[in-house]
């Protein structure tokens, strides 16, 4: 008997090591997001540009709810500009999204708590100059005024190098090439109203002022730098947060992403309406189809990202005075950028 009960004790002490030992392996695949409770909502941030086709194909075609599960909710927030996406996301006001490296970059050497997780969009920004302003190449700019989305944007910095190339520079007055803010919407009726000389914008804004003879593109997206538009325009990025609790649903939005960007090539026709839908919930107003087909043709729809070409718009962006407190030579982005879940997705898809 003395011996039986012996042997009891030791299965009973055995099995209670080994369920504590399951439990400490749990805990710690849940810390890293693999396991975890799943989030009721997620957030998304996006713009109202068709540069985010991906997006917007994604979202109608619920590729998210597809990885995420049936059960989460994706709010989606609209954003003008990505200023006001990045401090949003640094902010914990949303958990991913769908912006520029530009103000992206910016706010990261700021908050430095979200990172890059994939790449949706390469080009898809053009020079449109105004009909009557005179203007027939880039040298033509001297002396005129230039419209971008917002301080510290893509297509500013854009902009910068493409002035750069030409030998010009950026002034306050008629002696180089004065710089505007203005959002894209306001930017169609100052091309209208001949307030701007021209504007370097993302489409559908551009193709819509040469559609309606207001404007003329001068520089076209394969031609705007850096790499003759071969640049990352729309990334997905995501806050540290999210990465760190969710990061088996970081994954899934770069599945989703992917997904929406093979859809968009293999079927352009139907893509048309699924994006016009996203356009007018996110911004009251749709587009004609034949508007957004001529402004998918400008747009390079990639999960790659270019370090190198961020790195090189970032040093644009410090040389403006955008990013402070930080040398050109002292600039690192290495923790700005986390493609191992690309990369592991890339795999899983061979």
């Amino acid at each position: 008997m003395k011996k039986i009960a012996w042997l009891l004790t030791l299965i009973l002490l055995v099995g209670t090591v080994l369920t504590a030992c399951g439990d400490g392996d749990s805990q710690k695949s849940g810390d890293a997001g693999t396991t975890g409770k799943k989030l009721e909502t997620v957030r998304v941030g996006i713009f109202k540009n068709v540069t985010h086709a991906a997006g917007y194909v994604a979202l109608e075609n619920k590729y998210f709810e597809k990885y995420w599960g049936e059960g989460v909710k994706v709010e989606v927030t609209p954003f003008d500009n990505g200023s006001d996406f990045s401090t949003a996301l640094a902010t914990d006001q949303i958990d991913l999204g769908f912006v520029g490296p530009g103000p992206s970059t910016n706010q990261y050497l700021k908050s430095k708590n979200f990172k890059v997780i994939s790449g949706s969009n390469n080009g898809g920004a053009v020079l449109v100059v105004g009909k009557e302003s005179g203007i027939a190449s880039p040298k033509d700019l001297v002396g005129k005024t230039v419209a971008i989305p917002t301080r510290g944007s893509t297509n500013e910095i854009s902009l910068r190098l493409l002035l750069q190339q030409e030998g010009l520079k950026v002034t306050t007055d008629t002696s180089g090439v004065q710089i505007i803010a203005r959002a894209p919407s306001d930017t169609l009726i100052a091309m209208r109203q001949k307030e701007i000389d021209a504007t370097l914008i993302p489409e559908p804004w551009g193709t819509q002022m040469e559609k309606e003879g207001t404007g003329k593109i001068l520089v076209d997206w394969d031609k705007i730098p850096p790499n003759n538009g071969n640049y990352p325009l729309t990334i997905l990025v995501a806050s540290d947060n999210f990465l760190k609790d969710h990061r088996d649903m970081a994954k899934g939005a770069i599945q989703a992403n992917i997904d929406a960007i093979e859809f968009i090539k293999a079927n352009p026709d139907k893509s048309y309406d699924l994006i016009n839908k996203q356009l007018k919930q996110l911004s009251g107003k749709g587009l004609d189809n034949e508007l957004i087909k001529a402004a998918l043709s400008r747009l390079n729809l990639t999960p790659d990202v270019s370090k190198e070409a961020i790195e090189e718009m970032a040093k644009v962006s410090i040389d403006a005075g955008f990013i402070k407190n930080v040398k050109k030579e002292e600039l690192d982005l290495s923790k700005f950028l986390d493609l191992t879940l690309l990369d592991e997705v890339k795999k899983e898809k061979k």
